[in-house]
């Protein structure tokens, strides 16, 4: 074996120093996000449509033909294994062309800036969300800002309008402006075909009512206000496959099971979720008002 020069060990140790201690990578709330992102093998779901994330957090994919768009980017620490998914399915990462932002928190946007980095794509997200994403971290309005950690910072990320269509190759995505969670949340609409069976597909954000300790909404009204109207608006969408943000608010977690298993027809058709998901979050709202109400919320 021939002896290694010193000066190209050293470049090598650099190298893979830097490369183990990714800034972008760097695992965030390692406690809270090993809940969310144990591993779970990549689908595709129906038509142009996969999901690339983990058991408790998706993390959605749309092949437009012209280039693909993801839907949230998890934690910086499990961006490698979303790349891998889509390495799984025969995709790159630098074939990502837009990332669709549901909301500014480390568990949905902390693998933005490495996603973005490593692709090349841009952001885009409602303009509340815009702000929070440059500076990595919600602003002090969001109901959790409290407990909030912060995450690395999205420097490629545009603002989108409610109702603005996004389109991109074949396929036209539509924002859908939810908020509650975040008063900037926003939900993802399109539309998939297999052959002439076309579905309408759903991201929705996260409409679960939680806040940091000490945070009321009875002295927040106008945030009541948000829920209410997001969930009337999430109620009567146009809905036959629906992803949440963290599966288990809707009963993602078994419907992949069932579709890993091969049961038909599709576990994921269901054209009742937006409702269900809506009237889920009206139930929660109430209680958490009625807790706060009764002295019973931390």
């Amino acid at each position: 074996m021939k002896p290694i020069h010193l000066a190209a060990l050293a470049l090598l140790t650099t190298a893979t120093t830097h490369q183990q201690d990714d800034p972008l990578t760097r695992p965030i709330a390692p406690e809270a996000a090993a809940k969310w992102i144990g591993p779970q093998a990549p689908v595709r779901v129906y038509g142009n449509t996969s999901l690339v994330g983990f058991e408790g957090m998706n993390v959605a994919l749309i092949d437009t033909g012209k280039g693909l768009i993801l839907i949230d980017g998890a934690v910086p620490q499990s961006v490698r294994s979303v790349e891998a998914n889509l390495s799984k399915l025969g995709y790159r990462i630098q074939d990502v062309k837009l990332i669709l932002s549901t909301e500014p928190h480390f568990d949905h946007a902390g693998g933005l800036a490495a996603l973005v980095r490593d692709s090349g794509a841009t952001v885009l997200a409602g303009a509340w969300a815009v702000t929070a994403l440059k500076q990595g971290m919600s602003t002090p309005d969001d109901p959790q800002a409290a407990w909030l950690v912060p995450f690395p910072a999205v420097s490629r990320v545009r603002a989108v309008k409610d109702g603005e269509a996004i389109r991109l190759g074949s396929v036209t995505v539509t924002a859908r402006a939810t908020p509650g969670h975040t008063p900037g949340s926003m939900s993802w609409t399109w539309r998939s075909c297999e052959g002439r069976a076309c579905r309408t597909m759903v991201f929705a954000s996260s409409l679960n009512p939680v806040a940091a300790d000490g945070y009321r909404f009875t002295k927040h009204p106008e945030v009541v206000a948000s829920f209410r109207a997001t969930q009337a608006r999430v109620r009567v969408m146009p809905c036959d496959i629906m992803f949440s943000a963290h599966p288990d608010n809707s009963g993602g977690i078994e419907k992949y099971a069932r579709f890993a298993k091969g049961v038909r027809p599709n576990p994921y058709i269901d054209p009742g979720a937006c409702r269900a998901y809506a009237d889920k979050s009206a139930t929660a709202l109430a209680k958490r008002l009625a807790d706060e109400k009764a002295g019973k919320a931390r």
